[in-house]
């Protein structure tokens, strides 16, 4: 076994455990904050654009979406298609967020400050990323790119 294989197969498991961590906490969140949506839609209608229509009823299918998607999250059959349900969930959701941050709206009497939201804001990307990472989408950043030297150990 050459060096570079040893280095791959040697990630694998680290990969592996990563993904593992993160899919379970993914699920948790979900879990979590769909219920919450369902729980008390009325809470969230503060944030909701005014271009959103029948707003409490979005907020509910939101808050079934993200339960959907987390137990879809636990099956590796449906693995994929909930990593694509959540990212498409976290870009979808990124206008409220923003009304929220600029409309300094407090949910459910507490009033959160730019100390809260320009990391919320600048963190969703990284929920995209998390989704498809745990759905199986991505490897990125653990999968190392095969360089020329590479292909040269490998053609001998």
């Amino acid at each position: 076994m050459e060096f570079c294989d040893e280095l791959y197969i040697d990630m694998q498991p680290t990969r592996l455990i990563l993904r593992t961590i993160l899919r379970w906490t993914l699920i948790a969140i979900y879990l979590f904050v769909g219920t919450a949506h369902i729980r008390d839609p009325g809470t969230f209608l503060p944030i909701m654009p005014g271009w959103v229509p029948f707003p409490r009823q979005v907020i509910l299918v939101t808050g079934i979406w993200e339960i959907a998607g987390a137990l879809m999250m636990m099956t590796s059959r449906l693995r994929r298609v909930a990593g694509w349900m959540l990212a498409t969930y976290a870009v979808a959701v990124y206008p409220a967020n923003i009304k929220h941050a600029l409309d300094g709206i407090s949910i459910g009497g507490t009033q959160l400050g730019w100390e809260y939201h320009v990391p919320r804001l600048l963190f969703q990307p990284v929920f995209v990323w998390w989704a498809l990472f745990a759905g199986n989408i991505v490897d990125w950043p653990l999968r190392r790119k095969a360089s020329a030297m590479d292909a040269n150990l490998h053609s001998r």
